[in-house]
């Protein structure tokens, strides 16, 4: 049971790390650090934007319109780190 706990611990760090590389990466094309244009940036934005969409589109219908803010990846790293500690808090349970 210990090795499911540690699974699925690692499956949360990889979402969050995913997550967090997003986010960055958003900010720095609205800043225009970084360019759509360019093709490797291209294919990292949009197979992020493919791995994560299945997980923000439920949290966007719910969420009111904020107008140009999206408030989706933050409530979805809320859901990540809440689930982390639910898991760390019951892991005795997998012992």
């Amino acid at each position: 049971m210990t090795s499911i706990f540690q699974i699925l611990m690692l499956i949360l760090d990889v979402v969050w790390f995913i997550m967090i590389a997003h986010i960055i990466m958003s900010w720095l094309i609205n800043f225009q650090v970084l360019n759509l244009h360019q093709p490797i940036v291209a294919q990292i934005w949009y197979g992020l934007n493919r791995l994560l969409e299945p997980l923000y589109a439920p949290i966007r219908r719910v969420l009111p319109d904020m107008g140009g803010i999206d408030l989706a990846p933050l409530m979805a790293l809320i859901g990540v780190y809440a689930l982390r500690i639910v898991l760390i808090n019951n892991a005795a349970a997998f012992y």
